[in-house]
């Protein structure tokens, strides 16, 4: 069954962080709707039987609710957590594209493998193995 709760992320380059979604975590895009100006207005990307949809940030009613990390000095209220099969794999591909990592590749206390890092936009991402669904 796909994921109920689906992030919702603003970018400023939503074509490069598209393509960098992809080739770091394996995300494959499912939909991509160009806005009136040649922006990308909605994309949907899933990975496994999850999903996070992103757009391009703008200055609209509903943009106007919304920071950038860059816009909110690099604070964030939250963060999302991707799990993987491999989050060593996973790893070893964000360091080679220049992300940001804010918690190195470990074991983590849950279980499992793990990091965190930030994209090139500065949103928040908790990668690792560990698998909420099967825990108890």
């Amino acid at each position: 069954m796909p994921s109920t709760v689906v992030p919702c992320l603003r970018y400023h380059d939503t074509p490069a962080m598209l393509a960098w979604l992809c080739t770091n975590f394996g995300f494959t895009i499912r939909r991509c709707i160009p806005g009136r100006q040649g922006e990308v207005a909605h994309a949907e990307l899933t990975l496994g039987d999850g999903m996070v949809m992103i757009g391009t940030h703008s200055e609209d009613d509903y943009g106007r609710l919304l920071a950038t990390p860059a816009q909110a000095g690099g604070l964030l209220t939250q963060t999302i957590w991707l799990h993987v099969d491999d989050a060593d794999a996973v790893h070893a591909r964000v360091l080679g594209s220049g992300a940001v990592i804010t918690q190195p590749i470990g074991d983590a206390p849950q279980g499992g493998r793990a990091f965190a890092c930030r994209d090139p936009e500065g949103h928040l991402w908790q990668v690792g193995t560990y698998d909420p669904w099967d825990a108890a």
